[in-house]
């Protein structure tokens, strides 16, 4: 079960994400005073196919899956969500119930605004109300560009996708894999086998190195850029 706490201690992160950039600092205020912060421990799902929304949530800390289930039972990861990232922003705009599952997959912090609110502040900010709809229209092209990736391209291509996406994340090209094989291979649809040939592939070919099973390091950044290009 999430614990909500109070989000005085962290006014400094509303600015950072993309579409509360550029506020004034009463404006900052205002939004502090309608945030909660939800605590979640790994496991816990902040919100489940089919359940109402009027929330729009921010990923403050932590890691999240998106994940839908097939009618045999088994989850497919629709996207992963990293700090700074926002979901449910469609029940801001039309009422309708979760299409996926949003579970942690580790400790995670998440701020949540609800609709009436939310709606509210873009009335009375039209820079943040284009903002808002620029980050629609981005989250849309990833999402248009994911699923080419997914329906495209060969394994190796998803795999140096994705790490290119870790990198990113990351900000740096030593990072830690932030999930499983397992999971990673449900993102990319193969298996953890597949993901494990694929990484001993990139490591002989000297375009990463990698120390224990998570651990990896971008070696030939132009290289990976080239194999995850269709």
């Amino acid at each position: 079960m999430p614990c909500e706490q109070s989000c005085d201690q962290d006014t400094s992160f509303i600015s950072l994400i993309p579409i509360f950039q550029g506020l004034k600092s009463e404006e900052v205020q205002t939004l502090q005073k309608v945030f909660n912060k939800l605590v979640f421990r790994k496991g816990d799902f902040i919100f489940r196919e089919g359940d109402p929304s009027e929330t729009l949530y921010i990923v403050y800390k932590g890691l999240i899956k998106i994940t839908k289930v097939s009618e045999d039972g088994k989850e497919q990861i629709v996207r992963l969500l990293f700090p700074g990232d926002f979901f449910g922003q469609s029940a801001l705009l039309q009422t309708e119930n979760h299409y996926a599952n949003a579970e942690a997959i580790d400790s995670t912090e998440v701020y949540t605004i609800n609709k009436g609110d939310f709606l509210k502040t873009l009335e009375r900010n039209p820079d943040m109300s284009f903002r808002y709809i620029l980050a629609l229209n981005e989250r849309l092209h990833q999402a248009d560009e994911w699923m080419s990736i997914l329906s495209l391209m060969e394994v190796e291509r998803r795999l140096a996708s994705v790490l290119l996406l870790f990198s990113d994340k990351a900000k740096s090209g030593n990072f830690k894999l932030p999930i499983s094989k397992k999971l990673l291979a449900s993102l990319i649809g193969t298996t953890p086998e597949t993901i494990s040939r694929k990484l001993v592939t990139l490591v002989a070919g000297k375009i990463i190195s990698m120390k224990g099973q998570r651990d990896v390091q971008i070696l030939d950044l132009d290289a990976l850029k080239r194999l995850a290009k269709p």
